[in-house]
């Protein structure tokens, strides 16, 4: 097994416990192949990716991202510090308008969904009253 598998099933793992869900082959076999609209995975995929085995393609990571709310490069990759993230942006910020992104980002990935269609819908129709 390699360390790129291994570090990826572990993550996936967490991934799964934190959504609150246990991290088993069948477990992650009915709930991918619930949401995902391409062909099924087989149990056996989903045994290796939890066991290190393999690795998902890019459209199989971004569903699995996806179903455990999680960003699909920390899934894939982990969450390594970037060398020039800054945050001067946020700093800006008000502590009202702070603490409502942080209440959007404590929404399960489908409410982020929907909150983000109504922003850039409220957005458009600024946009088109503006002009």
């Amino acid at each position: 097994m390699s360390d790129e598998r291994f570090e990826f099933s572990r993550r996936l793992q967490q991934a799964m416990s934190a959504a609150g869900y246990e991290p088993r082959p069948a477990i992650l076999f009915r709930l991918f192949n619930a949401r995902y609209t391409g062909r099924s995975v087989s149990f056996q995929s989903a045994s290796r990716w939890l066991g290190g085995r393999s690795l998902p393609e890019q459209d199989k990571l971004q569903v699995l991202a996806e179903l455990f709310g999680v960003a699909p490069q920390a899934l894939r990759f982990g969450d390594a510090p970037r060398v020039a993230e800054t945050h001067g942006e946020w700093n800006a910020l008000g502590a009202h308008e702070r603490s409502v992104i942080n209440s959007f980002l404590a929404l399960p990935v489908r409410q982020r969904e929907l909150v983000g269609e109504l922003v850039k819908a409220l957005a458009q129709t600024e946009r088109k009253s503006a002009r």
